[in-house]
Protein backbone atom coordinates (compact mmCIF):
# COMPACT_ATOMS: atom_id res chain seq x y z
CA UNK A 1 0.00 0.00 0.00
CA UNK A 2 2.95 2.57 0.55
CA UNK A 3 4.07 1.71 -2.91
CA UNK A 4 1.95 4.18 -4.83
CA UNK A 5 2.61 6.99 -2.67
CA UNK A 6 6.10 6.76 -2.76
CA UNK A 7 5.66 7.66 -6.52
CA UNK A 8 2.96 10.37 -5.87
CA UNK A 9 4.85 12.29 -3.27
CA UNK A 10 7.20 13.32 -5.92
CA UNK A 11 4.87 14.08 -8.48
CA UNK A 12 2.78 16.19 -6.07
CA UNK A 13 6.25 17.97 -4.91
CA UNK A 14 6.80 18.54 -8.49
CA UNK A 15 3.76 20.09 -9.04
CA UNK A 16 3.68 22.48 -5.99
CA UNK A 17 6.97 23.78 -7.42
CA UNK A 18 5.77 24.62 -10.93
CA UNK A 19 2.86 26.17 -9.65
CA UNK A 20 4.83 28.26 -6.93
CA UNK A 21 6.90 29.31 -10.05
CA UNK A 22 4.59 30.11 -12.24
CA UNK A 23 2.45 32.37 -9.33
CA UNK A 24 6.21 34.01 -8.64
CA UNK A 25 6.48 35.42 -12.15
CA UNK A 26 2.72 36.86 -11.82
CA UNK A 27 3.38 38.62 -8.94
CA UNK A 28 6.83 40.35 -10.39
CA UNK A 29 5.76 43.94 -10.85
CA UNK A 30 6.20 45.40 -13.94
CA UNK A 31 7.70 49.43 -13.55
CA UNK A 32 7.95 52.32 -15.99
CA UNK A 33 8.01 56.11 -16.16
CA UNK A 34 6.40 57.31 -18.67
CA UNK A 35 7.55 61.20 -18.86
CA UNK A 36 5.77 64.01 -21.32
CA UNK A 37 8.34 65.88 -23.72
CA UNK A 38 9.10 68.69 -22.69
CA UNK A 39 8.66 70.58 -26.28
CA UNK A 40 5.93 68.87 -28.28
CA UNK A 41 3.25 66.74 -27.11
CA UNK A 42 5.18 63.37 -27.25
CA UNK A 43 5.73 60.13 -24.68
CA UNK A 44 9.53 59.41 -24.17
CA UNK A 45 8.61 55.91 -24.54
CA UNK A 46 6.67 54.47 -27.64
CA UNK A 47 6.16 51.09 -26.51
CA UNK A 48 6.81 48.07 -23.80
CA UNK A 49 5.90 44.85 -23.39
CA UNK A 50 4.52 42.54 -20.24
CA UNK A 51 3.12 39.43 -19.87
CA UNK A 52 -0.55 38.55 -19.23
CA UNK A 53 -2.35 39.38 -16.18
CA UNK A 54 1.30 40.46 -14.57
CA UNK A 55 1.28 43.37 -12.27
CA UNK A 56 1.73 46.92 -13.94
CA UNK A 57 2.80 49.97 -12.27
CA UNK A 58 3.46 53.32 -14.36
CA UNK A 59 4.78 56.34 -13.56
CA UNK A 60 3.59 59.17 -15.94
CA UNK A 61 5.60 62.61 -15.07
CA UNK A 62 4.83 65.95 -16.25
CA UNK A 63 7.60 68.26 -16.86
CA UNK A 64 7.75 71.41 -15.05
CA UNK A 65 9.87 72.93 -16.85
CA UNK A 66 7.71 72.07 -19.89
CA UNK A 67 7.62 74.51 -22.92
CA UNK A 68 3.85 73.75 -23.76
CA UNK A 69 2.49 74.08 -19.39
CA UNK A 70 -0.08 71.75 -21.10
CA UNK A 71 -1.81 69.31 -18.91
CA UNK A 72 -1.48 65.32 -19.94
CA UNK A 73 -3.04 62.15 -18.71
CA UNK A 74 -2.32 58.16 -19.75
CA UNK A 75 -5.06 56.04 -21.02
CA UNK A 76 -4.66 52.47 -21.95
CA UNK A 77 -7.47 51.25 -23.98
CA UNK A 78 -8.35 47.80 -26.08
CA UNK A 79 -6.74 46.60 -29.16
CA UNK A 80 -7.26 48.89 -32.53
CA UNK A 81 -9.41 50.83 -30.74
CA UNK A 82 -7.23 54.06 -30.13
CA UNK A 83 -8.58 56.33 -32.66
CA UNK A 84 -12.22 55.91 -31.44
CA UNK A 85 -11.33 56.77 -27.91
CA UNK A 86 -9.10 59.87 -29.16
CA UNK A 87 -12.19 61.23 -31.11
CA UNK A 88 -14.51 60.90 -27.90
CA UNK A 89 -11.55 62.89 -26.54
CA UNK A 90 -12.27 65.62 -28.62
CA UNK A 91 -16.04 65.53 -28.72
CA UNK A 92 -15.66 65.70 -24.89
CA UNK A 93 -14.92 69.13 -24.95
CA UNK A 94 -18.49 70.05 -25.11
CA UNK A 95 -18.83 68.70 -21.60
CA UNK A 96 -18.00 70.96 -19.03
CA UNK A 97 -17.25 68.42 -16.68
CA UNK A 98 -14.83 66.89 -18.79
CA UNK A 99 -11.10 68.05 -17.96
CA UNK A 100 -12.35 68.94 -14.20
CA UNK A 101 -14.05 65.61 -13.41
CA UNK A 102 -13.54 63.23 -15.63
CA UNK A 103 -10.13 63.99 -15.38
CA UNK A 104 -10.15 64.38 -19.77
CA UNK A 105 -11.37 60.60 -19.81
CA UNK A 106 -14.25 59.82 -22.57
CA UNK A 107 -17.25 57.71 -21.78
CA UNK A 108 -16.04 54.64 -23.35
CA UNK A 109 -15.97 50.87 -22.87
CA UNK A 110 -12.39 50.79 -24.73
CA UNK A 111 -10.58 52.62 -21.99
CA UNK A 112 -8.94 49.80 -19.56
CA UNK A 113 -7.25 51.82 -17.21
CA UNK A 114 -6.45 55.63 -16.73
CA UNK A 115 -4.12 57.73 -15.11
CA UNK A 116 -5.17 60.94 -13.56
CA UNK A 117 -5.13 64.52 -15.62
CA UNK A 118 -1.51 65.76 -14.39
CA UNK A 119 -0.06 69.68 -15.00
CA UNK A 120 3.24 70.18 -15.31
CA UNK A 121 5.31 69.37 -12.39
CA UNK A 122 3.46 66.77 -10.95
CA UNK A 123 3.18 63.34 -11.48
CA UNK A 124 1.00 60.35 -11.49
CA UNK A 125 0.82 56.77 -10.47
CA UNK A 126 -1.08 54.55 -12.44
CA UNK A 127 -1.09 50.29 -11.23
CA UNK A 128 -3.49 47.83 -12.76
CA UNK A 129 -3.15 43.60 -13.52
CA UNK A 130 -2.15 43.67 -17.17
CA UNK A 131 -5.00 42.10 -19.66
CA UNK A 132 -5.61 38.23 -19.82
CA UNK A 133 -5.49 38.64 -23.87
CA UNK A 134 -2.23 38.96 -25.53
CA UNK A 135 -2.44 42.25 -28.03
CA UNK A 136 -1.41 45.21 -28.68
CA UNK A 137 -3.15 47.85 -26.27
CA UNK A 138 -2.56 51.79 -27.37
CA UNK A 139 -1.93 54.00 -24.69
CA UNK A 140 -2.52 58.01 -25.02
CA UNK A 141 -3.21 61.22 -23.67
CA UNK A 142 -6.75 62.17 -24.14
CA UNK A 143 -6.38 66.13 -23.23
CA UNK A 144 -8.44 67.15 -26.30
CA UNK A 145 -6.01 67.24 -29.40
CA UNK A 146 -3.16 65.00 -27.90
CA UNK A 147 -4.04 61.73 -28.72
CA UNK A 148 -2.63 62.02 -32.35
CA UNK A 149 0.76 61.83 -31.57
CA UNK A 150 1.17 61.24 -28.03
CA UNK A 151 0.68 58.09 -27.69
CA UNK A 152 2.51 54.33 -27.56
CA UNK A 153 1.56 50.77 -27.23
CA UNK A 154 1.84 48.41 -24.57
CA UNK A 155 2.16 44.66 -26.33
CA UNK A 156 1.03 41.79 -24.23
CA UNK A 157 2.76 38.70 -24.26
CA UNK A 158 1.49 35.16 -23.37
Amino acid sequence: PTEPMKNTLPSLLALTVLALGSLAKAEEVFEITITADKTQFLYDVKEFSVKAGQKVKITLINPADSVSRQPHNLLVVNPGTKDVVGMAANAGMADPTFLTEKQAVPDSEDVLFSSKLIQAGEEDVMEFTAPEAPGDYPYLCTYPGHWAIMNGVMTVTE
